[in-house]
C-alpha cells in the first residue's frame, strides 16, 4: 500500500529545544527521547493573561528525564525568558508527554489542563506499584504465548511509568470532547481522540485551519493502537477507527501539528492511509486465524523485525487490539488452553 504524498512546510526539524514558530504566537519544539521513536514534538501557544503579560500556554512537556529537563533549563531563561508558562495542557498519560508535567506545574505554579481520564489513569499508574499489579501483566503476556521468561522480566521491572513521570499534581483542570478553550485570545475547539489512548486531547484552531493533532495522525508511523494488561477485552481499533472519522470532516487543507514527525498537510489522505491499513491488518488476522492462533503467532505475522522489550509489548497490545475487534464482531472465538494461552479462531 503506497503512502499517501504529504506536504511538509517545515521541511527540517528544529534541534532539541530550539523553538520554531510554526504560525504566529505558535512555537514548536523538539526534545529527544531515550527509544527507537526518538523524539517528540511540544507547542507553545503565545497566552497573555488578562492584563496583558506575556506567557505561554505549554501542549504537552515531554518526557521526564535528565536530558529533558537540561533542554528547559537552557529554554527558560534563554528563548523562553520573560514569559512564564501558564498552563500546562497534556494531551495524553503517555510518558512522552506527561513526562515534565508536574515538575513544570510546580515551578510556574501553573495548573494542569486534561481530560479526566488521562489523569485518573496517569494517577493511578504513577501510584499503583503493588506487586500484583505486575503479576498480572504477566499473567497477559503469557495468555498471549509469550515465551516464560518475557513475561517473566515485565514482572520483574515493576512500576517503569515512574520512571520516565514526575509526580503528577494533585488536581487538574478538566477538558472535555467539544470545549472551547481561549488560548492567547483565540479559539481552540477540544477534539477527543480514542483508541492510542482512553481520551487524548486534539485541538482545532477552526480560523487558523490548525490541528494539533497528538498521537491521533502522524505522518509516517501508524500510532500504536493496543490492549493493555489492564482492560484485556478491549476495543480499541474500534475507537481509534471511529476518532478517525471525525476527524475526517475536517478541512482537507488543514495543518496538522502531530508529536511525532513534521507537520504537514494531507490530513484526509493519511487518514485514509491509516484506515486502509488497518483493514489490511484485519485481512491478515482473519487469515491467521483460519486455525487456531495465538497472539504472539499473528504478532509474528504483522511484524517481520528483531523487536526489543519496549516495542514487544506495543507489537503484542497491536496483534491483540486486531484480535480483538473481530471477537467484538463477531468473526472470532476466543478459548483459553490446558496451558493458559489464549487460542483465536474463525467462527
Amino acid at each position: 500500500m503506497d503512502a499517501p504524498i504529504l506536504t511538509y512546510p517545515h521541511p527540517t526539524a528544529p534541534e532539541p529545544g530550539v523553538p520554531v514558530e510554526v504560525a504566529p504566537g505558535l512555537l514548536w519544539l523538539r526534545f529527544p527521547l531515550p527509544m527507537a521513536l526518538n523524539h517528540v514534538n511540544l507547542w507553545l501557544i503565545d497566552d497573555p493573561d488578562l492584563t496583558g503579560a506575556p506567557g505561554w500556554t505549554l501542549v504537552d512537556a515531554g518526557i521526564g528525564n535528565a536530558a529533558s529537563r537540561e533542554i528547559w533549563e537552557t529554554l527558560l531563561p534563554g528563548p523562553l525568558k520573560d514569559r512564564p508558562i501558564r498552563r500546562v495542557l497534556i494531551t495524553h498519560m503517555h510518558p512522552d508527554h506527561i513526562g515534565l508535567a508536574g515538575w513544570l506545574c510546580e515551578r510556574f505554579r501553573a495548573p494542569l489542563t486534561m481530560t479526566l481520564s488521562e489523569y485518573a489513569v496517569a494517577r493511578a499508574t504513577w501510584s499503583d506499584d503493588r506487586p500484583e499489579v505486575a503479576a498480572a501483566h504477566a499473567a497477559f503476556y503469557r495468555a498471549s504465548g509469550l515465551p516464560p521468561e518475557a513475561a517473566e522480566t515485565v514482572e520483574a521491572r515493576g512500576n517503569v511509568y515512574r520512571r520516565g513521570v514526575s509526580p503528577i499534581p494533585v488536581a487538574a483542570r478538566r477538558i472535555r470532547d467539544g470545549d472551547t478553550l481561549a488560548i492567547g485570545g483565540r479559539p481552540w475547539r477540544v477534539m477527543v481522540g480514542e483508541g492510542h489512548s482512553s481520551e487524548m486531547a486534539c485541538l482545532y484552531d477552526a480560523e487558523r485551519g490548525i490541528l494539533i493533532s497528538a498521537d491521533q495522525v502522524l505522518p509516517k508511523i501508524s500510532p500504536n493502537v493496543s490492549v493493555w494488561p489492564s482492560e484485556p477485552e478491549a476495543d480499541p481499533l474500534a475507537d481509534f477507527l471511529r476518532s478517525l472519522s471525525v476527524l475526517r470532516h475536517l478541512p482537507a487543507e488543514t495543518l496538522v501539528l502531530p508529536s511525532h514527525g513534521l507537520p504537514f498537510f494531507g490530513l484526509v489522505e493519511r487518514i485514509d492511509w491509516l484506515a486502509a491499513h488497518h483493514a489490511e491488518r484485519l485481512d491478515l488476522t482473519r487469515e491467521v486465524c483460519r486455525r487456531p492462533a495465538t497472539v504472539a503467532d499473528l504478532m509474528a505475522a504483522m511484524f517481520h523485525r528483531a523487536l526489543d522489550r519496549q516495542q514487544m509489548m506495543f507489537a503484542v497490545g497491536e496483534a491483540t487490539a486486531h484480535l480483538n475487534r473481530l471477537v467484538a464482531a463477531g468473526e472470532l472465538e476466543r478459548e483459553t488452553g490446558a496451558d493458559g494461552v489464549w487460542r483465536y479462531q474463525r467462527v
